[in-house]
């Protein structure tokens, strides 16, 4: 009951600049806040006391005066990854989600609809709506930033590979995969839908790895590109249900050459689903099934690795992020799948 009037209360002080006033101006009273962000003095003085109750913000009882307390302890990245997942929480879930059963009903994303009149996934929804791509860039590209660092420490891509990466969006994980694994010959290749290629190259422009990095355009469903000795997928399957996982697994394991390698990078449920420390199963369901597809969801490492088996891979790595390591703010924990496609004499013997 009182999830939603938490959030908002300390995101409402974020917006309103509470938190800002305090870090530069320490001790300020309520009315003094007011007159910093421009609210009535009572309004602040009542969304402050779940601060306080939480030991976000300490308050002098003798002076009336606010600083802050836990919150004092985050560094200008950490707030920044704190707002951009809070923005991302308040405009893509919220009010998607008060459409929840509607959307289990209908397999479709009722509450983008009934808000936007858009029928359609919240990744299509975001090419023309302002509002949602952004909050939803923003959290994903902070999401790879902090992510991608450890899967690549974690995988082989061998020199001078030739690297597709599935569903690469607008080409930061290409980015990500040639500055972390570079060799002489190294190629990386992003394979999205077409729109996305002008956003691509002028990331890659930008980035300075015109000369390594491509795009190629088309849709994972109609066929995954030929040519290529290592296949990414990256922030992709938990897309879907298990039949489109195993169509895509499928076309993975038809497009590589016999020894080549797939890489699988993937929010996860825990093995044991009631682990209090893991909270990506408090979300990724209602926010699948209510606010990104209408369907789909993440799954267990071993799920992922029968369905991997099951498309004809050896699964030669399965790994966990360690919940212990990530930013408390973090929401998924991810976990690394790693395959490949038996040799010609391993098929036959």
């Amino acid at each position: 009951m009182v999830g939603p009037t938490r959030f908002m209360n300390l995101l409402s002080c974020y917006e309103l600049g509470v938190v800002d006033a305090l870090r530069d101006a320490p001790g300020l009273t309520a009315a003094g806040l007011g007159a910093a962000v421009g609210a009535k003095p009572d309004a602040i003085e009542q969304l402050l006391f779940l601060l306080i109750k939480e030991g976000f913000v300490a308050y002098d009882e003798a002076t009336g005066a606010y600083r802050l307390d836990a919150l004092a302890e985050l560094s200008d990245a950490q707030l920044s990854g704190v707002m951009a997942l809070m923005h991302f929480i308040k405009t893509v879930t919220l009010r998607q989600l008060f459409y929840l059963t509607e959307s289990i009903q209908t397999g479709s994303l009722v509450g983008l609809k009934e808000y936007y009149g858009f029928d359609g996934t919240l990744y299509e929804a975001a090419a023309t709506h302002k509002d949602l791509g952004e909050a939803w860039a923003l959290a994903m590209n902070t999401t790879t930033q902090r992510i991608d660092p450890w899967f690549f420490e974690n995988i082989d891509v061998p020199a001078g590979a030739q690297v597709l990466d599935l569903a690469g969006n607008t080409g930061l994980g290409a980015i990500h995969t040639f500055q972390h694994k570079n060799s002489p010959g190294l190629r990386v290749t992003t394979f999205d839908l077409p729109e996305r290629e002008e956003e691509c190259l002028k990331n890659f422009r930008e980035a300075g790895v015109a000369e390594h990095c491509s795009f190629i355009g088309g849709d994972v469903f109609d066929g995954v590109p030929k040519g290529f000795d290592v296949v990414l997928i990256k922030h992709f399957i938990d897309m879907w249900d298990k039949a489109e996982v195993l169509r895509i697994f499928e076309g993975v394991h038809a497009s590589l050459p016999a020894g080549g390698q797939v890489h699988i990078l993937v929010p996860i449920y825990p093995e044991n689903i009631a682990d209090t420390d893991n909270y990506t199963i408090d979300f990724f369901p209602s926010f699948f099934l209510g606010c990104s597809m209408g369907y789909g969801g993440p799954q267990k490492l071993s799920t992922y690795r029968g369905w991997l088996e099951e498309a004809g891979f050896t699964v030669t790595q399965t790994l966990a992020k360690d919940p212990a390591d990530l930013p408390r703010y973090a929401l998924p924990v991810q976990g690394i799948l790693s395959a490949t496609k038996a040799s010609s004499a391993a098929e036959t013997g």
